[in-house]
């Protein structure tokens, strides 16, 4: 319906937005192929018309795509080229108020969460560079927007847990979970509950079960 209203109001650049969310839930539905082919006329549709922040936003949906089906080369491309147009952003330049929001410490998130994507099938090769983009999304988010806030704490303990460092991961879990108290997102407890099983083992130490209570104790909240 968002599509067709677009279509019908001529306003291409929402239309283009509207692809890219509907890519959205085909990469979270793990169909990242038909995810690439909404991206692809989100950017041709949207060529020539939309600002930097809005072609770096496709850019990352196309990185995304790309990470999901394990294409590492794509998706380093992508990001790439969504880190050269934001780039191009001036202060005296009007874009959409809906995608403002897109600027560097997003393009940080998003990269690192994608990266993290790929550290799963292999953490020697991304996930200290994952590590590293979400540390610098958090460093300059500041903890006032709370759900980007928590989901970036998640993220940074499982690229530790990935990486060996078990006592970073564990102070990490436990600021993810105080961060995730913070806001009432489904997509925080649902991440939440993903980083759980790296906490579960016969050979867990204290800390880390007691990091796995913390998780288990706010998902049954």
């Amino acid at each position: 319906m968002a599509l067709r209203a677009a279509h019908a109001g001529k306003d291409q650049a929402f239309g283009a937005n509207v692809l890219a969310g509907m890519a959205r839930q085909m990469l979270y539905n793990s169909r990242p192929d038909d995810a690439l082919q909404l991206i692809s006329l989100a950017q041709e549709g949207a060529r020539g018309i939309v600002g930097p922040r809005m072609r770096a936003m496709l850019h990352t949906r196309e990185a995304w795509a790309y990470a999901a089906q394990g294409r590492a080369a794509g998706f380093q491309r992508a990001t790439a080229r969504a880190a050269e147009a934001l780039d191009e952003t001036r202060p005296d330049e009007e874009e959409p108020y809906w995608i403002t929001y897109f600027d560097e410490a997003e393009l940080a998130g998003v990269t690192g969460g994608r990266l993290l994507d790929l550290a799963r099938k292999d953490p020697k090769q991304h996930a200290e560079q994952a590590a590293a983009q979400i540390q610098a999304a958090l460093s300059a988010r500041g903890t006032e927007v709370s759900r980007s806030h928590a989901l970036d704490r998640i993220g940074l303990a499982e690229c530790y847990f990935l990486v060996g460092d078990v006592s970073g991961a564990v102070g990490e879990t436990q600021r993810a979970v105080e961060a995730a108290r913070l806001t009432q997102s489904d997509r925080v407890r649902t991440q939440l509950g993903q980083l759980y099983p790296y906490t579960v083992g016969h050979s867990a130490s204290r800390p880390v079960r007691e990091a796995r209570d913390s998780i288990r104790d706010l998902l049954s909240s």
